[in-house]
């Protein structure tokens, strides 16, 4: 059975920092990636790895404070947030991809992705 299994979120203060948790099961998968959605808003992606080494990718508005990263042995996928914003503050769902998704696409066609997470919900307050 397949399962992707977020953890990690909470409420901090601007500029703290939270790292989330993403545990997979049931398949190897080539692309995974987060997302993020706010009440009203669209998803949008956030940052994107490919788990057989190679690139990743992130949204502009989280570059140079948010870093993917995977632990293949533990079947993890994390994202590590630092000098979180409160136009951080979304749900966070984990995705995956079976294949290697084009890297311009990416972080864009979220409906490429096969399964998601059920979301963790991070809160960053001014």
């Amino acid at each position: 059975q397949v399962q992707l299994v977020e953890s990690g979120g909470g409420s901090v203060q601007a500029g703290g920092s939270l790292r989330l948790s993403c545990a997979t099961s049931g398949y190897t998968y080539t692309t995974m990636a987060w997302f993020r959605q706010a009440p009203g808003k669209e998803r949008e992606g956030v940052a994107a790895i490919y788990t057989g080494g190679g690139n990743s990718n992130y949204a502009d508005s989280v570059k140079g404070r948010f870093t993917i990263s995977q632990d293949n042995a533990k079947n993890t996928v994390y994202l590590q947030m630092n000098s979180l914003k409160p136009e951080d503050t979304a749900r966070y769902y984990c995705a995956a991809a079976f294949f290697r998704l084009p890297f311009f696409d990416i972080l864009v066609t979220w409906q490429r992705y096969n399964y998601w997470g059920q979301g963790t919900q991070v809160t960053v307050s001014s």
